[in-house]
């Protein structure tokens, strides 16, 4: 068995009550990363504009829950009183960075771009969970296309992205469209032209890429992005690279950090990163 010696452990993709998917009390996600050893932690809860009531903004006609109740976004002002309160009650024991995910489509660019101008950040996940307001697990965005066809949607709508917002840190699980693909995993020569594409902007633009490590609870047997993604990242030079669960829940808070770290230096990288001000920070692996 192979075992490595862990400098630190840092989860870097956390949702709290402030997601409208969870409702893990962020004190509790604090006293709980705490206790399983971690040594960071960064809340990066939902912001999906155009299908989410938004926190004093008006305009937009969300999607319904199974309740019948709206979708929502974070609570602004709380949420980072909140973690301001945690960051201070729990200093010493456990760094706290306060982040965002945004589910970054084209039609949607003015509206995060006006939500980063507004707050400090540390760090904010790229990701993308909507193409025209039409989220990629729902059947409609499926309707009329063969597989290739719908994964390229997905590719080329992250490739025009990245190629208009800025303001970010890492790309959030880049390939997680395999989660909601009815087909199963389609083949990577079908869209590879896009993620060379997807990750030279990336690298050019001194962005990263995230590890997100909720494959096995989702049922994917690759890592997510899969190891051919993240070889194709370290042979374009690509570097920066951030760790997170995707937790929206206790028991997968920390979920797999060692492994994942064991996993990325098998495909010879040398660091992760946590980050300060929207800075990566390299911990060598």
């Amino acid at each position: 068995m192979i075992s490595y010696n862990f400098g630190m452990l840092a989860d870097y993709h956390v949702h709290s009550e402030f997601s409208d998917d969870s409702d893990y009390d962020m004190e509790e996600v604090v006293k709980d990363a705490i206790d399983i050893g971690l040594d960071e932690i960064c809340f990066t809860d939902h912001v999906d504009y155009g299908i989410k009531l938004d926190h004093g903004v008006k305009g937009c006609t969300p999607r319904l829950d199974e309740n019948g109740q709206p979708l929502r976004n974070v609570d602004y002002p709380s949420y980072f009183r909140k973690i301001a309160y945690l960051q201070d009650k729990y200093r010493g024991r456990i760094v706290i960075k306060k982040g965002l995910e945004f589910g970054v489509q084209m039609c949607r660019l003015k509206e995060y771009q006006d939500l980063y101008d507004r707050y400090p950040l540390d760090f904010v996940i790229h990701s993308n969970h909507q193409v025209d307001d039409i989220e990629i697990f729902l059947p409609e965005f499926f309707a009329g296309k063969t597989q290739k066809e719908y994964n390229r949607v997905y590719y080329e709508e992250i490739l025009r992205t990245v190629n208009a917002y800025k303001d970010y840190s890492v790309l959030g699980h880049l390939d997680a469209f395999n989660r909601y693909d009815p087909k199963g995993a389609c083949p990577l020569e079908d869209f590879v032209d896009l993620i060379y594409e997807i990750l030279k902007v990336v690298i050019n633009d001194n962005k990263g890429i995230e590890l997100n490590t909720s494959n096995i609870r989702y049922g994917v047997k690759d890592l997510t992005p899969s190891r051919d993604i993240l070889r194709i990242y370290k042979e374009l030079g690509g570097k920066i690279i951030t760790i997170g669960s995707d937790s929206h829940t206790r028991q997968h808070l920390g979920f797999n950090l060692e492994y994942a770290q064991s996993e990325l230096k098998k495909l010879g990288f040398e660091y992760f990163c946590t980050y300060r001000k929207m800075k990566p920070i390299f911990h060598k692996l």
